[in-house]
């Protein structure tokens, strides 16, 4: 990809991994600009549509991170990469999920990918990570008073480190041309149970950590009953959970260091570097 402009737009941001995507894409000297409704360089607001085309101006590559907490959403996402296509844009790395290919039709994880697939004059890549670490530093799956609730049966899950999964996003959008059509699944070096999970943050918190394996209804209906999620994103936590319980949660492969050259980064490691995360006074 040749020629002017060459700036990335970065959807979410603000988020877990778009504004890692940015920084490294500025240090790598791509220009990039974050894009979310709060606190980055340009309102994008998927829910209002006169946000879209001012993004748009002067990009020619795109970070695409759909709707949170939504799962019907693959028209909107058609007219905005519609706009895109029309503004110039060449190429887009689309944040998936782990088996985003077998989501349920409820979802519209599979109807996005299968719609940038057919887009002949944009290039895309396609970004299916496993379960991050992160969820269990920030309110997705907190550590309450010692445990860690969440449905899994005892099955494993690779959980993977945000920055891995970005520096893999970096790779693809800096070199678009060698990644056109890839589809990597980034994971962490080890399939850990929770369980497992829970004795790494007691590690290096000295502090007790269990797992309560709940049962998936009351765990599912519980989030929906305190305004946690929607009621219609139900099916999304049940096909992401029952995953693991089935034992098709993501198992470890070689696609980072294969796109950015170094391993992933292990639990343990993420643990240590994040312990405030459990031990700061607001973690109490």
């Amino acid at each position: 990809m040749t020629g002017s402009p060459q700036t990335a737009l970065v959807l979410g941001g603000t988020g877990r991994t778009g504004s890692l995507v940015a920084r490294k894409l500025a240090e790598r000297g791509l220009g990039a600009r974050t894009a979310a409704r709060h606190g980055a360089d340009v309102l994008f607001d998927w829910d209002d549509p006169t946000t879209h085309p001012g993004a748009l101006v002067g990009v020619d590559r795109l970070y695409l991170v759909t709707p949170v907490l939504q799962v019907t959403y693959a028209d909107r996402v058609a007219a905005f990469l519609d706009l895109a296509e029309a503004a110039g844009v060449h190429h887009v790395t689309y944040l998936s999920t782990y088996g985003g290919d077998q989501a349920p039709p409820e979802v519209d994880i599979k109807s996005v990918e299968v719609g940038l697939a057919v887009r002949g004059a944009i290039t895309h890549s396609i970004l299916r990570p496993a379960w991050v670490m992160q969820n269990f530093s920030d309110p997705h799956l907190p550590v309450v008073d010692g445990v860690i609730t969440v449905p899994t049966g005892g099955g494993t899950e690779a959980f993977v480190d945000a920055a891995d999964i970005a520096a893999v996003a970096v790779e693809t959008l800096l070199t678009p041309e060698a990644h056109a059509g890839a589809q990597y699944a980034p994971t962490g070096p080890q399939a850990l149970t929770v369980g497992e999970v829970a004795d790494a943050i007691a590690s290096v918190t000295n502090r007790p950590v269990r797992h309560h394996d709940i049962e998936p209804g009351a765990w599912i209906g519980g989030a929906v009953a305190a305004g946690l999620v929607p009621a219609d994103y139900a099916v999304m936590l049940s096909w992401l959970t029952g995953s693991i319980i089935s034992g098709n949660g993501s198992t470890p492969n070689d696609d980072i260091e294969k796109v950015t050259g170094r391993p992933p980064a292990a639990f343990h490691d993420f643990a240590r570097r994040n312990v405030r995360a459990w031990t700061s006074p607001a973690a109490r």
